[in-house]
């Protein structure tokens, strides 16, 4: 087992990147806001957007090129950040208006860029200020807080009907699946998903895209002093304020009702019963496959953890339940039973009935709770995504017709092909290969190690691995040794992330010696980890695997900050 060890404990790579800096909010998955704040595309440095600053360095940091550097990226030429918002048309996230650029009016475009990067800036203060909240690996369960916030602003959760999705795995690409559905058959659409990999927008989405900032910036202004009121309350009564991941559920549902959407597609964040966003009840309910995490949370069994998903399964709901095992199952039939919920099984109400690994995904066949849809083009991988494209479908049917209607050939087929799952075992380079995958429990990592054989054939496959501190990584490495004929080990931006050198202790138990590395900076793991693959010439591939976390900072690494 090699050892190397970065030049300094708190700078990775010497590039002025200070762990310190690194978010301390998220769950299982906790993403950090920018990455590597000082690495762009191919290690380029770019300004560290944490620190403090005035407007007119935030417009010199972030009105750039083309946007593919990332925060504080500079691709264009100019020097003067005005000059270049002229040349590019583009602040950030934001376009400078063509009317304004026709114009040939400097001081409109100019005007306009201060005016976006204003809101930027703005939409991160909103950040910070939600982060400095209790985190998310530390909800306080209840929702009296989030009922109460949702209260003095006129329950807006009851404006749309929702599609409430819960399970261990598989609960974002189902997510996804469904709202794309949804979505293309034109009716627009909010999705709340979590945890986001690189910017905190990801998680509220109108159409299928972030939340955009001046909209996020509007309604945080409208909710702020309602929040405020709800933590007056609390901290008088002895409670506590409203959590980070609270405050961010009262914005996604504010957002989609200042929309407005027609449905709201919304993944829960951990459990179900007393998760927040469960204070909207949803016309349907989906159930993923449930299996072991969280347990400090949720309970060290797969029926403690049930009982508690099994909260989003309201009365007169549908239940789209994906399949469980037979303990799992029988708890969801009786909370259907108990809430008179329709239950809609897998393998009985609706089934993968073929599926064949085909380039960039799967061919898949299923039937539905109303027909048949043979032949899908699926461009996702692994047989758990096959089944989760069934589960959606049938959510789906289940949400438009009851059950009754089946979806439009057409419809379904367009909606399939431009479904994606980020950091799903994605392809985020070539030569060598470069996957990554959110995989963070040992069921996530049997499914992963099942796509691999599955979907993809490599000469020497090579393990990038960083899992956080409060997972079974010896279960996971386990579910993974038969497919990586080397690792590498190393920490993520987590504060939260193992230790790499306990990590590789760990590993080299399970692999031997010879199998593992240790590279305490993610970057340099990186870069080792690429050269392993190559060892052996054409064929070698990399998976960096073994949290949401592992998934982003590889993303943003490679200059891959899509969602």
């Amino acid at each position: 087992m090699s050892d190397q060890r970065p030049r300094d404990e708190n700078d990775y790579d010497g590039d002025g990147f200070d762990g310190a800096d690194v978010n301390e909010h998220l769950v299982e998955g906790e993403s950090p806001r920018d990455g590597y704040a000082t690495f762009g595309i191919q290690g380029e440095s770019f300004g560290h957007a944490n620190e403090e600053m005035d407007l007119d360095e935030y417009v010199a940091e972030h009105v750039i090129g083309d946007g593919s550097a990332g925060p504080g990226g500079e691709t264009g030429d100019a020097a003067d950040p005005t000059e270049r918002a002229l040349t590019t048309g583009i602040v950030g996230d934001n376009l400078v208006s063509k009317k304004a650029q026709r114009s040939g009016d400097p001081r409109a475009a100019a005007r306009e860029a201060e005016e976006a990067a204003a809101l930027r800036l703005r939409a991160r203060e909103i950040e910070d200020e939600i982060l400095a909240r209790t985190p998310e690996n530390n909800p306080e369960p209840s929702l009296e807080r989030v009922r109460r916030a949702m209260e003095l602003l006129g329950d807006p959760q009851t404006s749309f009907p929702m599609i409430h999705l819960t399970g261990t795995n598989g609960k974002t690409s189902t997510t996804r699946i469904v709202e794309r559905l949804v979505r293309e058959h034109g009716l627009k659409t909010g999705r709340f998903t979590s945890p986001h990999l690189h910017d905190f927008r990801e998680r509220i989405s109108l159409d299928g895209e972030p939340v955009d900032v001046e909209r996020l910036v509007r309604v945080w202004d409208d909710i702020d002093p309602f929040i405020a009121m709800v933590d007056h309350e609390s901290t008088s009564n002895g409670g506590v304020r409203m959590t980070y991941f609270e405050v961010i559920v009262v914005l996604a549902y504010a957002v989609f009702a200042d929309a407005p959407v027609d449905v709201a597609i919304v993944e829960v964040g951990l459990g179900g019963a007393w998760d927040a966003t469960n204070v909207a009840d949803g016309v349907v309910s989906v159930v993923t496959p449930v299996a072991l995490d969280h347990q400090r949370l949720l309970g060290d069994t797969v029926e403690d953890i049930a009982h508690e998903k099994k909260g989003i399964i309201k009365p007169g709901a549908f239940a789209v339940v994906a399949a469980q095992v037979p303990e799992v199952d029988e708890i969801l039939r009786e909370q259907c039973l108990e809430v008179d919920a329709t239950m809609l099984r897998e393998r009985d109400a609706y089934a993968v009935t073929a599926r064949e690994a085909a380039v960039g995904g799967q061919m898949i066949s299923v039937k539905g709770l109303a027909g048949e849809y043979d032949d899908l083009f699926l461009p996702l991988f692994g047989a758990h995504q096959a089944h989760n494209a069934a589960t959606a479908i049938a959510a789906v049917e289940a949400f438009l017709g009851g059950g009754e209607t089946k979806i439009d050939d057409g419809v379904l087929r367009a909606a399939l092909d431009a479904v994606t799952s980020p950091g799903r075992l994605e392809v985020v380079r070539r030569s060598p290969t470069v996957l990554v995958d959110a995989a963070h429990n040992p069921a996530g990592a049997q499914a992963l190690r099942e796509a691999l054989a599955d979907s993809f054939q490599f000469n020497r496959l090579v393990g990038l691995v960083a899992v956080l501190a409060d997972k079974d990584a010896e279960e996971l490495l386990l579910a993974l040794e038969p497919t990586l004929d080397h690792v590498v080990v190393t920490r993520n931006t987590s504060p939260r992330s193992m230790d790499p050198r306990e990590l590789g202790q760990l590993a080299a138990e399970l692999y031997g010696d010879d199998r593992v590395t240790v590279v305490d900076s993610l970057p340099d793991a990186l870069d080792r980890a690429a050269a392993l693959a190559d060892d052996e010439g054409v064929g070698g591939g990399v998976l960096a695997t073994g949290s949401v976390v592992t998934a982003a900072d590889v993303r943003m690494l490679l200059g891959v900050t899509s969602s």
